[in-house]
Parts: C-alpha cells; structure tokens; sequence
C-alpha cells in the first residue's frame, strides 16, 4: 500500500475533538509550527497553528485517507514514485453503516443500529430528508420510521438499563458494550451482503474496538471507522435515525407505565426528576430505568 498525504482545514471546536481523541498516542512536537503531533501504526496526524480561524490537519501514512475520512472531506495526494496524483476522499459507494443512540442518557435504553443503503436508496433518502438523527427533531423522527424500517434493511438491537447495569458490574465498560453491539448488527447484515463495505460511526481507535471484541466467536471486519459517521456515510446518518426511532419508542412506553415523561440527557434537572422518581416509586426501580455508573444516580443515593 502506498503512502498517503492528507490535508484538511479544520475549525478549533472539531481540532479540540481530534486532539482528545488522538491525546492517548501524543508525541513530541517535530517543529515550532505544530500544535500538536500524534503517530500510530496506520501514520501521524500533525496540527499547525490556528490561521483565520481554521488550523490546517495534515495526516501521512498508509491509512491517511481512512484516518482523514472521519474530520472532513479534502482532496488526497497518493505519494505513487514521488509523483502526486489528486483523487477525491467520498467516493460513493454501496455500504452497510452502524450507529448508536443513548449512550448519554441516564434514563432509557441504548439501541444500536446498522442500515443497508445502496446507490440506488439516495434519491429516496434525500426525499424523506434523512440525515444524523441529532440534526433532525424527534416528531419527524417518530413520524418518519415506519416508512423507514420498512422500506430499508437494517438490523437493530438494544439492552435496557437493567441489563446494562448487570453487564457493567461484572467489567465491561459502555464502550464495550457498544462494540459487541455494533457487532452484532454489522454481522447480522454483513451475512447477507458479504461483498458490501461496512462503515461505523467511530468511538474508538480501531486497534480498541477490536480489543473489545476478543473472544466474540464472529467479528466483523475489515471497517472504515469514522468519527463524524453521520454526516459523512449516508448509511450510518440512516441507521442514527431508525436508532433513535427505535429509543424514541422506547421512552414511551416507559412514559406511560409510569405515568410522566422521562427526561432525556443526563443533566442536573434529570438528577431532579430522578431524586422525585426515587421518592415515589423507590430506589430498586429506579435502579431498573437508569445507568448506574452515571453521576446522576451517585448523587442520588448519597
């Protein structure tokens, strides 16, 4: 595999998320002009000082273009005998994506999503306005997903917060979880399309996420990892959306077994809504609709 430059320009809110995300695998600056330098196995990542608000990102390597792929979209340069040859980094091409929704969320369920879209889906997807679930409101969500789960291919899978608190006692941690649920639905896909690319919504290096999986008796493989997955693979913005249709569901029907509506996120106010919850119906049921680990609940039961 040749090696590859990539160069982007980034603003300083999206460079602040590339360098925490990069901080584990840190080196030295190699010049005054860095910010900031990482290097891993795949190439290195170098931040140049802030210029009319936006820092120029450089990744070299033999998987810039993958590494690249999850901050932006630019123009690549093959290093092919020391000649460069521009290509463009999206390339269309049919895809099986995953997601996840919940996962910040003190009450509800995690649910985790992969969605088959293929060249001939855009149009379609483009009419019914889909794109990174967080972008779109929870009526239209809600309005559009069962046009949604039975015009596309998807396989969807969810632990409530019971199970959740059971398996994160025992070791695993959230984003454990979340690879062997990403998995699970990429394989359960990938069975039935083998030729098709898998592309994941990324939340950890990739050398993490299959750490997470050792010892899976199947693994899905062979994935472009990409940190902003929703707004640069139509199929995980899909899958984002049947996702959070899938929790939306899930909310209400807790809604109405209780008799209130629960609150979304994991604010202060949650904590307040949850203290009031407690007093009503108990700590053991409130054990069962939360995440445990959360600050929330410690605060609660201190």
């Amino acid at each position: 595999m040749s090696a590859t430059t990539v160069s982007l320009s980034l603003d300083k809110a999206t460079v602040e998320k590339l360098v925490e995300f990069y901080a584990p695998i840190q080196q030295a600056n190699p010049s005054p002009y860095h910010i900031f330098f990482a290097k891993s196995e795949g190439g290195s990542i170098s931040v140049y000082a802030e210029k009319k608000g936006m820092h120029k990102v450089v990744f070299q390597g033999e998987k810039a273009e993958e590494m690249a792929s999850s901050w932006g979209v630019a123009e690549v340069k093959p290093i092919i005998a020391n000649k460069p040859q521009m290509v463009h980094l999206y390339k269309w091409f049919d895809q099986i994506g995953s997601d996840e929704v919940g996962t910040g969320d003190f009450f509800g369920p995690i649910c985790v999503c992969a969605a088959l879209v293929k060249e001939k889906d855009r149009p379609r997807l483009t009419e019914l306005g889909i794109m990174d679930s967080k972008k779109m409101s929870d009526e239209d969500i809600l309005s559009l997903g069962p046009t949604l789960i039975n015009e596309f291919e998807y396989s969807q899978c969810s632990i409530d917060n019971e199970k959740y608190n059971e398996v994160n006692e025992k070791g695993l941690n959230m984003n454990a979880i979340k690879a062997k649920m990403h998995n699970q639905v990429l394989l359960n896909l990938h069975k039935k399309h083998p030729d098709i690319k898998l592309v994941q919504d990324q939340f950890a290096e990739p050398k993490t996420y299959y750490g997470y999986l050792k010892g899976e008796k199947e693994v899905a493989r062979d994935i472009l990892f990409s940190v902003k997955g929703e707004t640069a693979f139509l199929s995980v913005a899909l899958a984002s959306v049947i996702a959070r249709y899938s929790f939306l569901r899930k909310m209400q029907a807790m809604n109405e077994k209780y008799g209130v509506d629960f609150p979304f996120g994991a604010a202060e106010h949650v904590t307040e809504f949850a203290r009031s919850f407690a007093e009503k119906f108990g700590l053991d049921e409130l054990r069962k609709i939360t995440k445990t680990n959360f600050a929330n609940y410690k605060k609660i039961i201190q």
